[in-house]
């Protein structure tokens, strides 16, 4: 004979979880997922992460804390979740910025310069290469 009938159910918790704007894709760290707004009910075994998406938006990650208060004879333990419900706040997506491609510029023709000609016999100022 089994005891398995008396072993009472793993605690869980029931989270609400909501967007804006809502009909986002909810999927928690844990496994279960819906589209907001919904629920879901999750093992109270730990912490987990609640990641918000739809399209035209940046996702968004909640973390969700998992609590369990022991209970005593005369209650039973009380397990919640931190936040419930949890909402996100989607971003619109930025749509990347195109850059426009670098045109190379083709370098200027060099003017020619002049070339170090001897000054004329009948320039009025000096030679400054010969004073060197």
């Amino acid at each position: 004979m089994s005891l398995d009938a008396f072993k009472s159910a793993p605690p869980t918790v029931t989270v609400q979880l909501d967007s804006v704007p809502s009909g986002a894709e909810a999927v928690t760290s844990v496994g279960p997922s819906c589209k907001t707004p919904c629920s879901v009910t999750v093992p109270a075994n730990g912490n987990f992460t609640v990641t918000f998406s739809m399209n035209k938006y940046q996702s968004a990650t909640v973390p969700v804390q998992v609590t369990t208060t022991p209970g005593d004879f005369t209650s039973p333990p009380v397990t919640s979740a931190d936040p419930n419900p949890v909402l996100a706040e989607l971003q619109a997506a930025t749509p990347a910025k195109k850059s426009k491609p670098v045109r190379k510029r083709k370098p200027k023709p060099a003017d020619e310069a002049p070339a170090a000609a001897e000054p004329a016999e009948s320039s009025p100022f000096p030679d400054p290469a010969a004073t060197r």
